[in-house]
């Protein structure tokens, strides 16, 4: 069995990873264990939590990972694909990768451009990231 991490963001460029997941999956003699994954940024500025409890980070956090989730959910529900999603918190590219790496990913599929308002000539800085510092093999969905 393969397993498989599809990092999504809830863009139109993750949807198209998703797409592309669910053609390659739905075709695979054996199920794939596919892992869907969303990264939201640790929030640990002291300024911050001096003003908003830990519970109200944590819904906020939950919240904005639920909304990253939601489109994948709904492509791959439609197509009856099993999945685990999971959030995670961290920096985001390393994050996806050192996931890939404890979880014993086969690979990692994503898409190369995302929500982020910083990007990179030709990749997005997490797409870019991500190649930077896996250990497994990358698939970037355009």
């Amino acid at each position: 069995m393969k397993k498989v991490l599809l990092a999504v963001d809830g863009s139109d460029c993750s949807d198209r990873a998703v797409r592309w997941v669910i053609d390659v999956v739905t075709g695979m003699s054996k199920p794939a264990e596919l892992h869907v994954v969303t990264v939201q940024p640790a929030i640990t500025a002291g300024v911050i939590r001096g003003f908003v409890g830990n519970d109200a980070i944590e819904t906020y956090q939950r919240e904005e990972g639920d909304k990253c989730l939601a489109s994948a959910r709904r492509l791959l529900d439609a197509a009856k694909v099993a999945y685990v999603p999971h959030i995670l918190l961290g920096p985001i590219g390393p994050s996806i990768a050192d996931f890939a790496t404890q979880n014993g990913c086969d690979g990692i599929v994503m898409g190369t451009r995302g929500l982020g308002g910083v990007s990179g000539l030709v990749l997005g800085s997490v797409a870019t990231q991500v190649l930077q510092v896996a250990t497994v093999p990358v698939t970037l969905i355009k």
